[in-house]
């Protein structure tokens, strides 16, 4: 059971009723239904007084919807003029009208039309169609009612748009396959915890990868209500897409700072002034997240099929994302400068999240223009799941590596010296000299923690 309503209009979601004063001629929700198994199922009520009013059916040729939502310089009877009657687009709520199953009921001494009927829907290819209710020339309308738009008698499809079918399993499969790898990161981070080099930035990968398979959790929890009343509790959703990526971007961000790489390089922690960059950084685009979201909920009209990229905060963040990029590309140089040795780490590196990077805006481009407006949900959820599966699979090849033979130096992970044991020369940190210097140092007991700079 899905009624929208413009913002105006507010319905609690366990009422199934609720009451609207509007002009003559009204939006009232929108649903894509499949090409055979289209259904809509409605209750309608309004007084006897207030007779005669239609629910327009509109579709999404640009000859019909297109044509008459937001257009100033057309009346109620032109809106209506672009129905076509012979395709049964127009439902009339009166008695007259058989199919239309009014009849009519008196309430406290009020007589009202009382309509419940059903209407299937039958087209070429699943298509957005769109509700509107109209009363040309009378006094205004005044309706109750109820909808319930479906998909079929599947638990997978009966409540869901067409667009959004898939999302439930694809989201299923995802957390499966993300839960896979918080385990094998965290096996990772025990055995590097029983060797002491398990530093900040895999540590915060790990906890990346438990958001995402927190914030995933939600998404199958809030989907699966959907699917089963047709509802589902928006906040849910609100704050698992708020989770999702936000812990992988300041993992990102860590890894390409000169400052938060020569501290975790040399301490094994990040210094104050790294700590500074990454929470000015992750605050902008937690703000940033955050009034997109207002913005989706307070502005996006519903009668328009949009992609959350479509607002100014949308914009906001493929910005920061090439701001983003900028540094990047600047600390890569940077780092590559002061430590050339490192080469066959960075240059993988900056190869695979120049695609991570880029991956946003070639997206959120992708969905305005080049994706149809009736599968563009679905097929958007599969690929942001597959791009955030990328980055945590980059990570999870290039940060463990564990090393078999202690006595040698990591060669794919600039920060795999070990993190009590350390041997300064000449202002460089020698990684071959700290395992050395770490295997002299083993005991039965493990480790004994020591720093030792050498000038």
């Amino acid at each position: 059971v899905r009624p929208l309503a413009p913002p105006a209009l507010y319905r609690p979601p366990e009422h199934p009723w609720f009451q609207a004063r509007i002009p003559d001629w009204v939006f009232l929700t929108r649903f894509c239904f499949l090409s055979d198994y289209g259904r809509l199922d409605f209750q309608f009520r309004y007084p006897e007084a207030k007779c005669c009013q239609n629910i327009l059916l509109y579709f999404d040729d640009p000859s019909q919807w297109p044509s008459v939502y937001k257009k100033g310089n057309k009346d109620c009877l032109m809106k209506e003029s672009v129905i076509r009657p012979e395709n049964n687009q127009v439902i009339n709520l009166t008695t007259q009208y058989a199919w239309s199953g009014c009849k009519l009921v008196t309430e406290n001494s009020v007589r009202y039309l009382s309509c419940a009927s059903g209407r299937s829907f039958r087209s070429v290819r699943e298509r957005w169609w769109y509700v509107a209710l109209s009363k040309c020339g009378g006094d205004g309308l005044e309706l109750e009612y109820e909808m319930i738009l479906t998909n079929g008698k599947s638990f997978w499809t009966r409540h869901f748009s067409a667009d959004e079918f898939g999302i439930l399993e694809t989201d299923i499969t995802f957390l499966l396959i993300f839960i896979l790898i918080l385990v094998i990161s965290c096996y990772f981070g025990y055995l590097l915890k029983g060797r002491q080099l398990l530093h900040t930035t895999y540590k915060m990968f790990m906890t990346a990868a438990g958001v995402e398979v927190l914030s995933l959790m939600f998404f199958c929890i809030y989907w699966g209500q959907y699917a089963s009343d047709g509802i589902g509790k928006g906040s849910l959703k609100i704050l698992a897409a708020m989770r999702r990526g936000n812990f992988l971007r300041a993992l990102c961000f860590l890894s390409l700072q000169p400052e938060l790489m020569g501290s975790l390089f040399f301490r094994g922690r990040i210094s104050h002034t790294g700590s500074i960059k990454l929470s000015v950084y992750m605050t902008l685009y937690t703000i940033t997240h955050v009034v997109l979201f207002i913005y989706e909920a307070e502005f996006f009209d519903q009668a328009q099929v949009l992609y959350t990229y479509e607002s100014p905060a949308g914009y906001g963040l493929i910005a920061l994302q090439f701001v983003a990029y900028v540094w990047f590309c600047y600390a890569i140089l940077i780092t590559l400068k002061q430590f050339p040795e490192k080469q066959p780490f960075y240059v993988p590196f900056f190869a695979a999240y120049t695609l991570w990077f880029f991956a946003v805006p070639v997206t959120a481009l992708i969905a305005n223009f080049g994706i149809p407006k009736w599968a563009r949900e679905k097929i958007v959820n599969g690929i942001q799941l597959g791009i955030h599966l990328y980055a945590h699979a980059v990570f999870l090849v290039r940060l463990p590596a564990v090393p078999h033979d202690l006595g040698r130096e990591n060669p794919r992970f600039p920060r795999f010296c070990p993190m009590a044991g350390k041997v300064l020369m000449g202002g460089h940190l020698d990684c071959k000299k700290a395992f050395k210097e770490r295997l002299d140092l083993e005991t039965p007991m493990g480790f004994i923690p020591a720093l030792i700079l050498k000038s």
